[in-house]
């Protein structure tokens, strides 16, 4: 494997969910409102509890720390969100239509990604996660 485009690959992945878990918290007033006119309940809560999961996997799967932990929140929140906030099969304006269809089928993509993350073995290459001895190689150091 190559460590160094493993890291800048999931530094650009995680750093995509970060920004937009930030985002969850600055405008989190207007993604409300959208959410509540989605019909999610309690909408403000649902943006607030999708960005503190969208900070959490990013940070995690960019850093290497905790990484099938942090796949696991970005799995959870676009199974979540993408048949709910983008069901483009409910929609009648041809634009937002598009639209829909368009970030639907980007979640999916990093759904998929986020999946092919969680088959990677830990500790991830060149991550703030040390690797673990084996408790056999604790007793043979021991000796």
């Amino acid at each position: 494997m190559n460590a160094a485009a493993f890291l800048a690959g999931r530094l650009m992945f995680g750093g995509f969910f970060l920004y937009n878990g930030i985002n969850h918290f600055k405008n989190r007033k207007s993604m409300a409102q959208y959410a509540g006119a989605k019909k999610i309940p309690m909408p403000e809560a649902a943006v607030v509890a999708s960005g503190a999961m969208l900070l959490f996997g990013g940070a995690s799967v960019a850093l290497g720390w905790k990484p099938k932990l942090g796949a696991a929140a970005l799995i959870a929140f676009l199974k979540a969100v993408s048949p709910t906030m983008h069901d483009f099969w409910n929609i009648e304006d041809p634009n937002q239509r598009m639209n829909d269809m368009i970030n639907f089928s980007k979640n999916m993509a990093l759904l998929g990604a986020s999946l092919a993350l969680m088959g990677m073995d830990e500790p991830w290459p060149l991550s703030l996660e040390k690797p673990r001895r084996r408790w056999t190689d604790r007793l043979l150091l021991r000796s």
